[in-house]
């Protein structure tokens, strides 16, 4: 009895000497706790006639609907359309922005010259920091339908074409220029996790392959990817929990926001944007937070299906979250 006191003791000692960090601990539990918890009480409001004139009491007091704004959701019009553009653009993005940084880290772990390979992976990754607002200006720069534009004056000079293209008015462009600007933005950054991964393959079993005849291809294909199986299956994990949200970077929102206009609806009008119009721009936050729900459902479910089938494709834990 005597030592679980003496042991209670020390372990109290030892938290009010670090009592500052425990501080700060905890203003990030209670930040994630107000933010991503607290909140989700308002998600009832997707059951309800809320009007935004009731005010915060009226999450208690509008009348309930039940599943009204889903039925209306389902429905509309638009559903068809967004989905498909949601999906579309999202398994284009996943199909690839996986293999992308895969193949970019093998690269890189072949390079002979240690200085070259940390400057090309340093400028590899600086695009990740950058948000979407800024690449949004650069490609309109990059891009512009007219012959000031860098890449129609190229093509104009070159002989390819003699008249600009409208690659940010066309619809047919958007899906390709989200692809593409979301690969270039993304790709140094998830191939540090890659790089990581490869980092901790024991030296010796390369040498064990060199010694037996083995090409730098073999080496690639019998022991480095197999070796970093787990992380790619983690991270197909991740990225299909955002199908709905924006493949590997999660930022479909941004992108398609930024880079949209009204010429390139019929392409670039996805799930979050049809949310943030109904919601922010009409007022019908009832009819949003459904929309929101049923985009958080999916991709949970996809979570934890992508975690399952991950578990039984590689056997046992290797792979899995959870």
């Amino acid at each position: 009895m005597n030592s679980i006191k003496r042991e209670l003791i020390l372990k109290g000692k030892k938290i009010w000497r670090q009592k500052f960090y425990h501080l700060i601990a905890l203003a990030g539990v209670v930040f994630i706790f107000f933010i991503s918890y607290a909140s989700l009480f308002g998600l009832q409001i997707a059951f309800r006639d809320y009007k935004v004139s009731q005010g915060f009491l009226g999450i208690f007091n509008a009348d309930w609907v039940g599943w009204k704004n889903f039925k209306e959701f389902f429905l509309d019009a638009n559903f068809p359309r967004v989905m498909r553009n949601t999906l579309c653009l999202s398994i284009l993005k996943l199909a690839f922005g996986i293999p992308a940084p895969i193949v970019f880290a093998v690269l890189l772990g072949e390079m002979r010259f240690k200085r070259t390979r940390y400057l090309v992976q340093t400028v590899s990754y600086l695009p990740h920091f950058l948000s979407w607002v800024i690449v949004a200006g650069i490609l309109n720069i990059f891009l512009a339908s007219t012959k000031t534009g860098l890449l129609n004056s190229i093509l104009i000079n070159l002989g390819f074409i003699s008249k600009p293209i409208g690659f940010m008015t066309n619809s047919s462009y958007f899906w390709a220029i989200c692809v593409i600007s979301d690969v270039w933005k993304e790709t140094g950054w998830w191939a540090i996790v890659y790089i990581s991964a490869i980092t901790g393959i024991d030296p010796a079993l390369y040498e064990a392959m060199s010694v037996d005849g083995a090409s730098r291809l073999q080496k690639i294909r019998y022991l480095t990817l197999p070796s970093i199986k787990g992380t790619i299956s983690v991270v197909a994990i991740i990225s299909l929990g955002n199908l709905f949200t924006g493949g590997m970077s999660g930022s479909n929102f941004d992108q398609a926001y930024l880079l949209g206009n009204a010429m390139t609806t019929e392409m670039s009008e996805i799930l979050p944007t049809y949310v943030y119009k109904m919601g922010i721009l009409t007022n019908r936050f009832s009819y949003a937070t459904a929309v929101g729900l049923f985009q958080s459902i999916v991709s949970l479910i996809l979570v934890f299906g992508s975690n399952e089938l991950s578990r039984r494709v590689n056997g046992d834990e290797e792979g899995a979250l959870v």
